[in-house]
């Protein structure tokens, strides 16, 4: 599970400009927002990168 959803609704950013920073298509990012799909550790720390947070910030921690 990821928090890009959250991180993007507390920094008011949309989705497509996400997709345009990373050079995907709004419906991947959709996907990971939605997690419908996880994105690769490259992809994650890029996302990261661009919104200005630590990659750990992007990872919910799954309860066991």
């Amino acid at each position: 599970m990821n928090r890009i959803k959250e991180v993007l609704e507390e920094r008011g950013i949309k989705q497509t400009w996400l997709a345009e920073k990373l050079g995907k298509s709004y419906n991947m990012v959709n996907s990971y927002v939605q997690n419908r799909s996880q994105p690769s550790l490259e992809t994650l720390s890029h996302i990261a990168q661009i919104l200005d947070v630590d990659v750990r910030e992007l990872m919910k921690p799954t309860k066991n």
